[in-house]
């Protein structure tokens, strides 16, 4: 007979490698093991490392200081409240990152999309002796007198996700982003995949004043003027971002425009909004209208998963590990791309349920 310790000591080793079983079983969804949720969604830098346009930036060209980052001050500039997912999971990134490296101290300010604000608080971060600022820039242009500030203290700048008028090695040492050009080609040729090519089309632009709007707004309008002249584009609106917005521009549009047959919205929340005044209004989004975004957001993705939705476009937000080893490259004196571009994943009805896990 078993004794109970015996009995108990087997239960354990059973349980451990039912564990070993099960993590090795978990795959990444490219391939690979994945770790945990984090993992899965992990940036990926484009091949083979940067999209290497511009000569390239080093320490020395930008006038800088070499730093070690764990006795260093780093401040992160947020550009928006963090009521959207996309900037939730960007800050919660640069800090879980900030804290994996044991930076020295990290400052974080969020600008409640108030360019003002944003440069004031690039300002203040500098007051209080930041040598390395990353930035998410809520406008392409109007930084210049943070970026006037940080180059006077000779304080480098790395900007993420939305690009600035400015010029690169000087004003700032490079942007870490998508292609938002090749982002709105993709989602035109997701709608055209779902629509069979033919339809009436609602654009929801983002917010003015940045490339993010003009790049993923370009990128569509070609692509279906090149590919799919039997979609047409009936309306143009933006719902600066917002779900809210989306919402009451949809709600708007099916009244002004009651033949429309799809909508493109240039971020998930958007399309989440547009979404439920579809529901609103009694027609049934992702089948009597087709609802294309982009962003990656996980109520996006179950949207899609639930058959509410036709197809999203991955913008990952999970910038502090390629922020953070950018740095470090550059305070080794290595040269940094102008633009350091990252790959984005596509979701659509095949692979919504089993890709939860790496959305956000």
């Amino acid at each position: 007979m078993t004794s109970p310790r015996r009995s108990r000591l087997m239960a354990a080793v059973c349980l451990a490698a039912a564990a070993a079983l099960a993590a090795g079983c978990s795959k990444e969804e490219g391939g690979g093991t994945a770790s945990s949720d984090t993992s899965q969604g992990a940036q990926v830098v484009q091949s083979p490392s940067a999209d290497s346009s511009g000569s390239g930036c080093t320490l020395e060209a930008y006038g800088a200081t070499r730093i070690d980052l764990k006795n260093a001050v780093v401040g992160f500039s947020q550009s928006e409240k963090e009521a959207n997912p996309f900037r939730i999971a960007e800050t919660q990134s640069i800090k879980d990152e900030a804290a994996k490296l044991g930076v020295k101290k990290l400052l974080t300010t969020n600008a409640q999309s108030q360019l003002s604000k944003q440069i004031s608080d690039i300002k203040d971060m500098l007051a209080q002796g930041a040598q390395l600022l990353i930035v998410a820039p809520l406008n392409s242009d109007g930084l210049e007198p943070a970026l006037q500030a940080a180059a006077a203290k000779h304080v480098p700048v790395i900007t993420v996700d939305r690009k600035l008028n400015a010029t690169a090695c000087k004003d700032y040492v490079a942007f870490l982003g998508s292609d938002f050009v090749e982002q709105g080609k993709r989602a035109a040729d997701a709608m055209i995949q779902v629509t069979g090519g033919k339809g009436k089309v609602a654009i929801l632009l983002g917010s003015s004043g940045n490339n993010v709007t003009t790049d993923r707004t370009k990128g569509f309008v070609d692509q279906l003027k090149a590919k799919a002249p039997g979609l047409e584009i009936v309306a143009q609106q933006t719902g600066e971002f917002a779900r809210d917005k989306g919402q009451q521009v949809m709600e708007q549009l099916i009244q002004s425009k009651p033949d429309i047959t799809a909508v493109y919205a240039e971020n998930d929340e958007m399309g989440l909004g547009a979404v439920t005044a579809l529901k609103g209004a009694g027609k049934k989004p992702g089948k009597d209208v087709k609802v294309i975004s982009i962003d990656g957001t996980r109520n996006a993705v179950q949207a899609l998963a639930d058959g509410q939705y036709n197809g999203v476009i991955e913008s990952n937000p999970r910038f502090g590990p390629l922020a953070f080893e950018t740095a470090q490259k550059f305070f080794a004196g290595e040269s940094i791309p102008e633009n350091v571009i990252i790959s984005d994943r596509a979701y659509d009805a095949s692979n919504a349920k089993d890709s939860l896990s790496g959305a956000y």
